[in-house]
């Protein structure tokens, strides 16, 4: 399935595209993004920057900055949930919400992370392999 993917927010005002995506895509239990999103976790795509664009509604789009430094994109409209970035990631990648995909995406989630900060009503029960923070801490299975 080539390129580009579509995705959007709830309302349709913001609107991007992904021509590639990066290898890892995780399902993140920590609160911020429980929280964020509203739900037992939030999944994450990567795409490189230069793979990602903004296609319309750039003007809708809002930022929160937590005390550790993430930035959590969401537009100023309807509240969708898009990008998320950290200081201490890959300047070079984007992470994009899943969920807001308008196509079919070719890629599956790899991981759980940040599940130490999970909630007990909703705990990972697939195969894939589980780090109590991010990627490079403990492997809990």
């Amino acid at each position: 399935m080539p390129g580009p993917y579509r995705g959007s927010c709830l309302c349709g005002g913001i609107r991007f595209e992904v021509d590639e995506f990066a290898p890892h895509t995780g399902h993140c239990h920590c609160t911020m993004c429980r929280k964020f999103h509203g739900a037992a976790y939030a999944t994450f795509a990567e795409a490189l920057s230069g793979h990602f664009r903004w296609t319309s509604g750039k003007n809708l789009l809002k930022g929160y900055t937590a005390e550790n430094g993430t930035t959590r994109s969401f537009c100023s409209n309807c509240g969708s949930s898009l990008t998320f970035s950290s200081p201490n990631a890959d300047s070079e990648l984007v992470e994009i919400a899943l969920g807001c995909f308008d196509d079919e995406v070719p890629i599956r989630p790899d991981a759980h992370i940040f599940v130490a900060s999970g909630t007990k009503w909703a705990t990972p029960d697939d195969d894939l392999p589980q780090f109590e923070a991010g990627r490079n801490s403990h492997r809990i299975k």
